[in-house]
């Protein structure tokens, strides 16, 4: 049984954190060229132990970033093309018949599927049957893949990266909201500037092949997330952020009038803890050893912006999640 961490050795994982985050920044910006603001995201959600949901068009580099912080952190990557016709046995595994070529006995062999990684990148999540979606969730929630009646647990640590494409939606099977409700961040990729694009048509053009440099391993990454849970939270930021979530509940006693004519349902309490393991996560990256209400607020578009379900109002009203969240933020900061 492992002993908790002393307060001084919490304090210096986290300041070895903080460093190794500058050059985790170095190294993944010799290949990605602006996305700062998701990159920073992509490894709060890792060293908290989360997973992402991340959309955004074709071309913009979300299976190079994902594979590039893979690299620098010395971590397996897996990259899964969801379709259709892809079952649940091509995600996790599947068992075949083996036999003994000198006894002539068979046996079963359990062949572990792709997602026996660190890293995950499940493309065009919404592009598979739900039974395969299930899949998939079941083993970001329980880091453990059963089949033939034994348990496989899976590589620590485990971060998956689901990809939706906004544009096409036929032939999709939309995420159940239960199921949304596991990733920790929702992001949306945008376009680059004119100068970002200009660069990244310059180094994608030429023979510049960029040579990246391990940061740290597993072992480091697993250390470092039990340091982040480790860290205090002081009271008033707790109770910013469980404050924050009920807000989007209609039915809560103090929603402002909007969230009640808007929101059908509002977020649930795994938006209350992703919202402290980020804000913890953000403070730690940054140097610092307990997180402020300013992180609460930093996190809470990525957490809340897929746990809340708008109705006909919000949409006759041209009222999407982002505009409620960002509306909800600044009534909160001046109450």
């Amino acid at each position: 049984m492992s002993e908790k961490i002393t307060a001084k050795d919490e304090g210096e994982m986290l300041v070895k954190l903080a460093d190794a985050y500058k050059n985790i920044n170095e190294e993944i910006k010799k290949v990605i060229i602006g996305q700062q603001e998701i990159i920073d995201q992509l490894l709060i959600s890792l060293f908290s132990r989360g997973h992402c949901l991340i959309v955004g068009v074709p071309g913009l580099a979300k299976t190079l970033l994902i594979s590039t912080v893979a690299q620098v952190l010395d971590l397996n990557f897996s990259r899964i093309q969801f379709t259709p016709d892809l079952m649940p046995s091509d995600i996790t595994g599947t068992e075949i018949i083996e036999e003994d070529m000198g006894s002539g006995r068979k046996s079963f062999r359990f062949i572990k599927g792709p997602v026996f990684a660190n890293i995950i990148l499940a493309d065009e999540i919404n592009r598979t049957p739900p039974k395969t979606q299930a899949a998939l969730l079941e083993a970001m929630q329980e880091h453990k893949v059963t089949a033939g009646g034994e348990t496989h647990t899976l590589q620590e640590p485990f971060f998956v990266l689901a990809t939706q494409n906004p544009i096409e939606q036929e032939g999709t099977y939309p995420l159940p909201e239960a199921q949304l409700d596991r990733f920790m961040f929702n992001l949306w990729i945008g376009y680059p500037t004119f100068e970002e694009e200009v660069q990244i048509v310059k180094s994608t053009t030429s023979t510049y092949t960029p040579q990246l440099k391990k940061v740290m391993d597993a072992n480091e990454i697993l250390a470092f997330q039990n340091a982040v849970r480790e860290m205090p939270v002081a009271d008033n930021v707790i109770d910013f952020a469980v404050r924050l979530v009920g807000l989007t509940r209609p039915d809560h006693p103090d929603a402002p009038e909007y969230i009640q004519n808007w929101i059908d349902w509002g977020a649930g309490p795994r938006a209350s803890q992703f919202l402290i393991l980020g804000a913890k996560t953000r403070a730690a990256l940054q140097g610092r050893y307990t997180p402020q209400i300013q992180d609460v607020q930093s996190c809470a578009i990525p957490v809340l912006r897929h746990r809340i379900v708008t109705n006909f109002n919000a949409e006759a009203d041209g009222a999407g999640p982002l505009n409620i969240i960002e509306k909800l933020l600044q009534e909160e900061i001046l109450s």
